[in-house]
């Protein structure tokens, strides 16, 4: 049920008058009496005008796409696909971009309160378990994509299997010396792919060498830029004992890295994340994620509990799968990069 003036008020052991004129900005009502109200109705997840547009929410046939930095290709790519599927539909998309600099959890809290839609589809926005749960006081249809919460239905890939394969891939290979370039790792999936990258090194039984595991300077996005991607590479590059293989967080990073290597003259074989449209023609060997159908199965999720609010909440993982191109072919590269040799 939803959260209204009545519970707050019995929370808070003042009458529906004193919470009523807290939200319409009455000076009648002493300081800390309204602080109290106010941080009651934040934990609870009210909001005047959230709780007022509830009817109009029933019927506003908006979706809402709470996503951050729009630029970013993965989340382009996972667009594509939930507009493929609300084509159909007889439901309009609406998005609200986020950013990553200023504090997540209330651009996110304010967007629900303040929307209109019937329900809302969250990419790649990384939140702790009590800032789920404290959305889900909203009552509102929410289904994840790229992240994870035992609240609401979601939908992403299995980062650790992704970058296991990857690294594993290169261990079978024969390479000694693998590193692998992360991100900020405030993400679950970075910490799944750091994971996964440590599991098949242990698994072989090697040690995990932390220098190997590199991230440029660059934080805008989380780190997924191509930036970030170049200046990690270049760290690499310049260690005395150079990496023979490098597996790569991000396709988008990846792209930095390659760069790295044609100003450098260097080439190592490298392995991404993601399979964006950029990849295919930059050569590069990836774990391709399926997107589009990321994108799709999330909006299937989503309209399933707007008809069914009390159903079961449900999980889709996808496997990631490895798209082997140039960018591990040594004998394609060494024509054009002063190949350093393994071990």
């Amino acid at each position: 049920m939803s959260v209204t003036i009545y519970d707050i008020a019995k929370e808070a052991g003042v009458s529906i008058a004193t919470v009523s004129r807290v939200f319409n900005n009455s000076n009648s009502v002493s300081e800390k009496s309204r602080t109290k109200i106010l941080t009651i109705a934040k934990r609870l997840g009210y909001h005047p005008q959230a709780m007022a547009q509830g009817l109009a929410r029933k019927k506003s046939k908006l979706i809402s796409v709470i996503v951050p930095v729009i630029s970013n290709h993965f989340f382009m790519e996972v667009l594509e696909g939930i507009q493929d599927e609300l084509g159909d539909s007889q439901y309009d998309l609406n998005i609200y971009n986020i950013k990553l600099t200023d504090d997540i959890y209330e651009q996110v809290d304010y967007s629900i309160k303040r929307g209109m839609a019937e329900g809302y589809l969250i990419i790649s926005v990384h939140l702790l378990e009590k800032q789920w749960k404290s959305l889900k006081n909203f009552n509102v249809p929410i289904t994840l994509i790229d992240e994870f919460s035992t609240e609401f239905d979601s939908v992403s890939v299995d980062s650790i299997e992704g970058a296991y394969n990857a690294t594993n891939y290169f261990i079978t290979e024969g390479y000694q010396r693998i590193a692998m370039i992360s991100a900020q790792n405030r993400s679950k999936p970075v910490k799944d792919r750091i994971n996964g990258y440590r599991r098949a090194l242990e698994d072989a039984g090697r040690f995990v060498q932390e220098e190997l595991i590199v991230s440029g300077d660059d934080e805008d996005r989380d780190g997924f830029t191509e930036k970030n991607g170049y200046q990690a590479m270049m760290k690499l590059l310049k260690m005395k004992d150079l990496p023979d293989a490098c597996f790569c967080n991000s396709d988008i990073q990846a792209i930095g890295a390659v760069k790295a290597m044609q100003d450098t003259g260097r080439f190592i074989p490298l392995i991404g994340f993601d399979d964006i449209q950029l990849s295919e023609f930059f050569g590069l060997s990836t774990m391709r994620q399926p997107m589009r159908e990321m994108g799709t199965m999330a909006v299937s999720k989503l309209l399933k509990r707007i008809g069914n609010p009390d159903a079961k909440v449900s999980h889709t993982v996808f496997s990631p799968e490895l798209m082997l191109r140039s960018s591990t072919d040594e004998q394609t590269n060494k024509h054009t990069h002063i190949l350093e040799k393994r071990a």
